[in-house]
């Protein structure tokens, strides 16, 4: 195979259903070229071609690139607060199966047990077409692929025991969704983004020119460990005031004066959705600190646009009028003319698996053709 190839099936990935004229005209070859490449393709059992629609017009009958139906695959998994769940992707990041299932924030030993038991069915049931693995993943990864998720009681985990092949790539979940968002989302097209996602505790990334920030230890993005919280509340993390503690589930049952809820993101979503006062007052509170600190990293970052996940779409969605309030009112002067939107994730929940798909994908591409 060829470099073309590789750039032929990036194409034929980001674009589902591409045509093979569009595909040549994207790479700059020739009708002819496109055609010689897609035939080594198909021969690989890497691409397949499809008609289109019919268009009514005269002429040879357009064909789409689609995914081989004996060609490779990966999987996508995110493991959050509450839960894990596993898709099985194919080129162009269409999911052809899904299991999941709740952990009750276990240890970390009882979900990777569950995990890779899942993993070993899912490899029964397709073979070796499953090619590589992404996971998505509530904490800070560093470059050897080591997680720690300090509001879980997760430290020093080995991710790659989870799938026992050599394509693995795992990352932060709200460094995951942000990729997505620029990738297929709400993003698309922004030229320094600003994303952020709230789950248990508070999560984000900076996407710069389509890159990922994620600092030198992989670290990068933990915004929810800014002091922009309050310094009498002691985070998990073991610092002070960490903005995560003021705009999550625990923030709001903290406000409500109960004990932390095991389910930090149910939780929130049913207080968001109360109707009591102490609830609404809870919420509106949690929503003025979102603004605030999402008005700090746009001054200090220079956003051109803000994206929220997780709780964030609920808190936008409920709360619109007091986090743009506190928002603009936080924001230096020069950027209360035309301040950055604050935008949900068009991927919402699925940001951060849709993430390490892709995460998956850009990893196996380069070896497949």
């Amino acid at each position: 195979m060829t470099t073309r190839s590789t750039e032929l099936l990036r194409v034929a990935h980001a674009r589902p259903g591409v045509t093979r004229a569009d595909a040549a005209r994207l790479l700059g070859v020739g009708t002819g070229a496109a055609t010689e490449i897609v035939s080594r393709l198909a021969q690989a059992s890497l691409l397949a071609e499809a008609p289109a629609a019919p268009s009514g017009s005269r002429g040879r009958p357009t064909t789409l690139l689609v995914p081989h139906p004996a060609g490779p695959l990966v999987l996508a998994a995110a493991i959050t607060h509450e839960g894990w769940r596993i898709d099985v992707v194919e080129l162009g990041g269409a999911t052809l199966t899904s299991v999941g299932a709740n952990h009750a924030r276990s240890g970390w030993d009882a979900v990777q047990a569950a995990v890779t038991a899942a993993v070993s069915t899912l490899l029964d049931a397709y073979g070796l077409r499953l090619r590589a693995m992404g996971v998505s993943v509530p904490g800070t990864v560093s470059p050897d692929q080591r997680l720690d998720a300090s509001t879980l009681g997760w430290h020093d985990v080995d991710l790659t025991e989870l799938w026992p092949g050599p394509v693995f790539a795992a990352g932060n979940d709200a460094s995951l969704a942000a990729a997505a968002e620029s990738t297929r989302g709400a993003a698309v097209g922004a030229t320094v983004a600003l994303h952020l996602r709230i789950e248990g505790g508070l999560g984000g990334a900076v996407v710069d020119h389509d890159k990922v920030l994620v600092g030198a230890r992989g670290a990068g993005g933990e915004f929810g460990h800014m002091p922009f919280g309050d310094p009498g509340i002691v985070c998990p993390c073991g610092a002070r005031g960490c903005w995560g503690t003021a705009v999550d589930g625990t923030a709001m049952a903290r406000m409500l004066g109960r004990p932390a809820p095991p389910d930090p993101v149910t939780y929130a979503r049913r207080v968001i959705a109360g109707d009591t006062e102490p609830e609404r007052a809870a919420v509106r509170a949690v929503a003025a600190a979102l603004g605030r600190g999402i008005a700090g990293l746009v001054n200090g970052l220079d956003a051109d646009l803000v994206t929220l996940g997780g709780i964030g779409v609920d808190l936008l969605a409920a709360m619109p009028g007091e986090i743009d309030d506190a928002y603009r009112s936080g924001l230096m002067a020069v950027h209360r003319a035309a301040p950055p939107p604050i935008r949900p994730a068009s991927l919402g929940d699925d940001g951060p698996i849709a993430g390490a798909g892709e995460e998956a994908w850009s990893r196996l591409l380069p070896q497949l053709a």
